[in-house]
């Protein structure tokens, strides 16, 4: 082991190539992974902030909160439902904003809501909204007053939340009464009459089953489409295949690393095999000449990472708001550890190679 890391000390541009290659994909899979969890967390916010058991769709909007409306007499069904704790309507609207000061739109989802989600204050006032900080990199700031779609509807802004958003768009959460001023001053195609939201969150009683209680809801109301907060979630255009893509991508990448690795520690260990023929002549053991190599690849690997990790780190400061990069630090902790696996399980590609040297006859070769 000493001697593993005595030559990576004293002749590093052996090394070189591999650290590279290695930074290069590390920088590949941070970047990927940012992207992964940026969209997901850009497309989610809006609904991992509600303290919802279940949303309540109805049952021709194929789950989806633009197509679902959900009446007064809707919503009384499902209060009477056994289970059914609390009940409180969602809407969103996705629009483009006029910010004071700025030329370009910033895209904006106006979230009527009324129970109260996690890290959001209880509705302001008429007309006003709590942001989400992902406008602030479209010029948003407190106090701005934004003319929302093509009425430009204005709603001010008298505060931040963060991490809110609903597909990409940055959150306005405002009362109920003014997202439907909101709707129908800007979709005038679909209206929403008064009383109407288009889903419910639906807060179950202590003990009871989300998704026992989604089926119940739709058995009574039978004109509804309920699912679980993780169904809601995954439910929205794209948030699945995303995620799919992603990861058949990083899948990939990390077998790139396997062959990578193994290569480059089979080309040194052919160029070694004097070098650990002489060892083992003077009583070094197979297992002592790979437990190096092992420890080789795992620094390799380790420096290559934190090279990558600044590369990405200085491109997600640089990136513009509408870049959804977002590196999450358990996402970061788990590509190192996946990265270094990787490495270890190339370098023990040359376990059998290491092995089967004669020392004599590595010897003899060399001489």
């Amino acid at each position: 082991m000493r001697l593993a890391w005595l030559e990576l000390r004293r002749r590093p541009g052996k090394f070189s190539v591999a650290v590279v290659t290695l930074t290069v994909l590390a920088a590949l899979l941070l970047f990927l992974a940012g992207l992964l969890d940026g969209l997901f967390l850009g497309s989610t916010g809006a609904l991992r902030a509600q303290r919802a058991d279940v949303f309540v769709y109805s049952s021709t909007s194929r789950d989806s909160f633009l197509r679902s409306t959900i009446t007064p007499d809707t919503r009384a069904a499902v209060e009477a439902v056994q289970g059914v704790d609390a009940v409180g309507g969602l809407s969103v609207t996705l629009l483009g904003a006029v910010v004071p000061g700025e030329t370009e739109l910033a895209d904006v989802a106006v979230i009527g809501y009324e129970l109260q989600p996690s890290g959001i204050p209880r509705p302001s006032g008429p007309g006003q909204a709590w942001a989400d900080e992902r406008l602030k990199g479209f010029g948003v700031g407190q106090g701005d007053t934004l003319l929302v779609g093509p009425a430009k509807t204005p709603i001010t802004v008298v505060g931040f939340v963060a991490d809110s958003n609903f597909q990409l768009q940055g959150g306005l959460w405002v009362q109920t009464d003014t997202w439907r001023q909101v709707q129908n001053q800007n979709r005038p195609d679909a209206p929403s009459a008064a009383g109407d939201v288009q889903v419910l969150l639906v807060q179950a009683s202590p003990g009871q089953d989300a998704a026992l209680l989604a089926d119940r809801i739709d058995a009574s109301t039978r004109v509804t489409s309920s699912l679980t907060k993780a169904e809601a979630e995954n439910s929205l255009p794209g948030t699945k295949e995303q995620r799919t893509t992603f990861n058949s991508i990083l899948a990939t990448t990390y077998m790139v690393v396997v062959v990578i690795v193994a290569l480059f520690f089979a080309l040194l260990t052919l160029e070694r095999t004097p070098l650990y023929g002489m060892l083992k002549a003077i009583g070094a053991s197979s297992r002592q000449l790979f437990v190096g190599v092992i420890l080789q690849a795992i620094i390799i690997a380790t420096v290559a990472f934190a090279i990558g990790g600044g590369l990405v780190a200085a491109l997600s400061a640089a990136a513009p708001p509408k870049l959804p990069l977002q590196v999450q630090a358990s996402r970061i902790f788990t590509s190192y550890v996946i990265l270094a696996v990787c490495a270890v399980i190339g370098s023990l590609l040359s376990l059998r190679r290491v092995s089967r040297i004669d020392p004599a006859q590595a010897i003899g070769t060399a001489q």
